[in-house]
């Protein structure tokens, strides 16, 4: 069996945004080391289509052709199949096993039409037990764990109260008092300028630091990861301070456009940390 990517890197707390426009959709983020992928995914002729726009749409550009055939693919490599017992549940990273790849499905149509094509070819996955379910209210980790964001329905995916094995993105700016968890969401997103406001140093104020330190507690104390999209991502100098906020308070995902500036941003600051 021909291997799908040679790369062996350790996992770091990237989103891969719009991860299909790239040239290798799927692989650039793996062989990066991003933990999450977002596809955009439209209805049309009784099919998912992948596309930011939908005049951007293309046929054949289709959400298994992408992501659930190439996934398939790789995790069979990964791991074994024995009778009676079914697969052994290794992650996408060889040498990070139990880390889950987290798959976003940001629904452009509407959802109570999408969503249940979206699980319907979400089943080669399932079949070999792949995906990150809820059973009996117990969140039990598997490779791949399925995230429904943009137009998703919450009601739709938390409508099976004994097994579930998709979650919602749960916005990080409307946590209080709601009844967003780790049985029924994973991420919990927003915008870094819709929620904090603009930053053309890449410091942020007082009030702004408070706003983002009391997103992240409340996302931790929910089970949730906390997600921000939208950061500035110029100048450098600005993008990198950014960065360096985001982890320094906790932020467990930084979505991310320039996948290896990222990668060598993170790899020298963990150098940095183990020279301290």
């Amino acid at each position: 069996m021909q291997t799908l990517y040679v790369d062996k890197p350790n996992p770091i707390s990237c989103h891969s945004h719009n991860d299909y426009w790239r040239r290798e959709p799927l692989f650039s983020a793996l062989k990066t080391g991003c933990v999450g992928v977002e596809a955009d995914v439209w209805l049309v002729e009784d099919d998912l289509w992948i596309a930011h726009e939908r005049s951007d749409l293309k046929r054949g550009v289709t959400f298994t052709s992408l992501y659930v055939e190439p996934l398939v693919k790789l995790l069979e490599q990964r791991n074994g199949f024995f009778p009676g017992k079914g697969w052994t549940h290794y992650g996408v990273y060889e040498d990070y096993p139990e880390q889950t790849l987290a798959l976003v499905i940001d629904l452009k149509s509407e959802s109570l039409e999408t969503w249940p094509l979206v699980e319907a070819q979400l089943q080669p996955l399932r079949d070999r037990g792949w995906l990150t379910h809820v059973s009996d209210g117990k969140v039990h980790p598997r490779p791949i764990t399925v995230v429904g964001s943009g137009a998703t329905d919450f009601s739709t995916l938390r409508a099976n109260t004994t097994f579930r094995d998709s979650f919602f993105d749960a916005p990080l700016n409307a946590l209080e008092n709601s009844q967003y968890d780790a049985t029924n969401s994973y991420y919990a997103s927003v915008s870094f300028t819709e929620y904090l406001g603009l930053s053309l140093t890449g410091f942020l104020t007082p009030t702004q630091l408070e706003k983002l330190k009391g997103s992240v507690r409340e996302a931790h104390a929910r089970g949730l990861k906390a997600r921000y999209w939208g950061a500035p991502a110029w100048a450098l100098g600005v993008r990198g301070r950014i960065w360096k906020i985001l982890s320094d308070e906790g932020v467990d995902i930084v979505n991310v456009d320039d996948l290896q500036s990222f990668r060598d941003w993170a790899t020298a600051r963990t150098a940095t940390a183990d020279m301290l």
